[in-house]
């Protein structure tokens, strides 16, 4: 299969959701290629970005699992190649 590059957004909301989170971008450490991470005090959020590099099936998982922790928001884009 095929793999792309691409960006996934990452807003968190919720504190008790970041755990989550790191989790599970260490599981899927092998498509990562970078991280950037910003927390957002005065609004009480975090907004997370990660460049990867795999199928759409893995960065599919990815994104599906993060989308399903409370208080997180995903949202990806992806090379058409």
């Amino acid at each position: 299969m095929n793999k792309r590059i691409g960006v996934v957004a990452i807003i968190v909301e919720e504190k008790d959701s970041v755990i989550m989170v790191n989790k599970l971008l260490s599981e899927f450490g092998e498509i990562i290629l970078g991280r950037m991470g910003v927390p957002y005090k005065e609004k009480h959020v975090s907004v997370i970005s990660i460049i990867v590099d795999g199928t759409t099936d893995e960065i599919g998982a990815l994104t599906g699992k993060l989308g399903r922790i409370q208080g997180v928001t995903v949202k990806s884009a992806l090379t058409k190649k």
